[in-house]
């Protein structure tokens, strides 16, 4: 199979990526899709209240209440409006349908889905030549170029120029291309180690003074890069932001020349395997900009939530975009489909994937769709969606013992329930019902727990085994994250482009080298980018000073004590008196006087 360099595979993505075009109202006309967002609802799909979580807030009664009260003459999807005549017309239909339905066992055999042919763009993994050298920083400048770097020092430059002639009072020289990697490199750095605050980083006078950073750069250089690091430039910025309440306002725009580098470079080297996990990632932030989103359900509760597509199997973010609030990508299907869809290149990746979801994103419709364009797919699905089956005959229910299986075969799709400790329900294009698959569990017996295999079927197994990717994704970014507070919304962003390059820098290194756990792949790459050696020079102890012979000594005895001879520094540092002497310190290699009367050797050492 053809494998490509990495301009040619970057080029490659660049001729097949669609531009992203986000919308730009303001936050109160999105008001009512970020309401269903937050309880991970999507109004185009999701039709009943039915196996809704229980106890929602009464803030999501009333939203839900006034969103009943806006939709009783229509019911929009997207951009299309449904009268109520027409809507119950169709409703009666898809009951009809479904009471046709009926849930069958795992007595019952499936017919085996059409398997869907492998057929990648590229040859699945790093589109780099294995028999090349790849070093940490050499990995993380193709996400990081030095073009990308070039253009995210000018704007920084031309943010500087303006705060200064605004009136900011601080020092400024122009930053350039090393000067911003080893800026990088102590971001990484503080990511690894931890301290209460950022000037405790420079801080001299304690037991837990830290040398490294101030020999880097200063403590008022990092804060005023920190402060000025700008990925768009300004003049842009603000003709951007005066199109505010129009469709061309871009509200991701301080971040879409980086974001965009880096996606690309995402897909361009490395090409995943056959199975890929979609989900959401949140980036901690409680700025307010209209964008940041509140999931209860979520370890980081209030920040940007991301879609994000990640290879199941290692974890690498192939692909991601930021919610704004709106639909990005509006097509009437609803946002659960369009972010699937909008993740997903046929051109870049290839055909024949497994896509896993959750039941935020799973529905009828964007299975069937995935399947025309010739990728399986499977998730758990709730029982509210559209096109789901509800009112069939044979359904299981809580009486039912564990391991009980139900399933229907629609065409492609196959709906399957199962009981576990709660009903379980996935839908896959992937996988037939039943195979014989078993499943492991603790039960308790007669006051002692034991381990029951149960009958398990073929898509929940492929689901737990394979759902993970981007939790794993998520788990590696957090080990050694450059997060921290600061006050602009978009340098948490900037902050979160770093750790994507550099955990997927350290996982194509794995694959290369695999010579390098995840913390010594960071201690490299911080000292690459900072221009310094990981190696440092043992420290000095007691022993290694001592007092040792100023010259050779020579054969004559009579001026063997007069050759050789210098001047104390300390007699003459302190005492401003000239004192010659024949010893010298070994490890300080400045000459001291060692006499009865006068000991300058054990004065010198006394502090060490």
């Amino acid at each position: 199979m053809t494998r490509y360099t990495s301009e040619e595979a970057l080029q490659l993505v660049l001729d097949s990526d669609e531009e992203f075009t986000f919308s730009s109202e303001e936050e109160q006309d999105s008001d009512n899709e970020r309401l269903y967002f937050e309880e991970r609802l999507d109004p185009a799909v999701d039709i009943s209240d039915e196996n809704v979580a229980a106890s929602p807030s009464s803030a999501t009664r009333r939203a839900r209440s006034n969103t009943v009260e806006r939709q009783k003459d229509y019911r929009g999807d997207g951009d299309h409006q449904t009268p109520v005549a027409k809507r119950a017309k169709t409703n009666i239909q898809t009951s009809n349908k479904q009471s046709t339905l009926s849930w069958k066992t795992e007595t019952d055999i499936d017919m085996v889905p059409q398997t869907l042919r492998f057929l990648p763009a590229r040859e699945p993994g790093p589109q780099l030549s294995p028999a090349d050298a790849h070093t940490p920083l050499s990995l993380f400048k193709m996400f990081f170029s030095e073009n990308a770097v070039s253009t995210l020092c000018h704007n920084t430059n031309a943010q500087a120029a303006g705060a200064i002639a605004k009136g900011h009072k601080y020092k400024w020289t122009d930053i350039s291309i090393s000067e911003m990697y080893r800026y990088i490199g102590l971001l990484f750095y503080m990511a690894m180690v931890k301290m209460s605050s950022i000037s405790d980083y420079w801080r001299q006078d304690s037991l837990f003074s830290l040398p490294f950073p101030a020999t880097i750069m200063s403590r008022d250089r990092y804060r005023t890069i920190s402060w000025n690091v700008h990925m768009s430039h300004p003049d842009a910025d603000k003709e951007n932001d005066r199109k505010r309440g129009t469709p061309e306002h871009d509200r991701l725009f301080r971040v879409k020349p980086l974001m965009d580098t880096i996606r690309h470079a995402c897909k361009a080297i490395y090409h995943p395997k056959i199975n890929l996990a979609v989900d959401e990632r949140m980036v901690a932030c409680k700025a307010h900009t209209g964008m940041t989103q509140y999931m209860k359900a979520k370890p980081t509760r209030w920040g940007f939530k991301l879609f994000v597509l990640a290879d199941s199997s290692n974890g690498y973010t192939l692909d991601f975009s930021v919610y704004t609030g709106k639909n990005n990508f509006p097509s009437g299907h609803g946002l659960s489909h369009d972010a699937v869809t909008s993740l997903l290149d046929c051109k870049v990746l290839g055909s024949g994937y497994h896509v896993y979801m959750d039941n935020f994103y799973t529905s009828p419709k964007l299975l069937k769709d995935l399947f025309a364009m010739k990728f399986g797919a499977c998730g758990t699905y709730r029982d509210n969606r559209k096109d789901c089956p509800r009112d069939a005959t044979n359904s299981l229910s809580k009486k039912y013992a564990r391991g009980s299986i139900r399933w229907i075969r629609d065409g492609p799709l196959v709906f399957v329930k199962w009981m576990d400790t709660q009903e379980v329900s996935v839908c896959s294009t992937i996988q037939s019902a039943y195979t014989g698959d078993t499943a492991q569990r603790r039960v308790k017996t007669q006051d002692a727990w034991r381990t029951k295999t149960f009958p398990c079927p073929a898509p929940v197994i492929a689901y737990n085994k394979h759902m993970g990717g981007v939790d794993l994704s998520d788990q590696l970014l957090q080990y050694y994250t450059a997060q921290h507070k600061t006050m602009k919304w978009y340098r948490k962003i900037f902050l979160h482009f770093l750790d994507i390059a550099a955990t997927n820098a350290f996982l194509i290194h794995k694959v290369l080298c695999g010579n390098m756990t995840h913390k010594q792949f960071m201690e490299q790459l911080i000292a690459e980018l900072c221009g310094v050696s990981q190696k440092v020079a043992p420290k000095q102890t007691s022993s290694d000073h001592v007092p040792v012979p100023g010259a050779e000594l020579g054969s004559d005895a009579k001026n063997i004590c007069t050759v050789g001879r210098k001047i104390c520094v300390l007699c003459k540092g302190q005492l401003g008196k000239r004192q010659d002497t024949a010893w010298k310190c070994q490890a300080c290699n400045v000459h001291l006087c060692l006499q009865l009367n006068r000991n300058c050797f054990q004065e010198w050492h006394k502090d060490m």
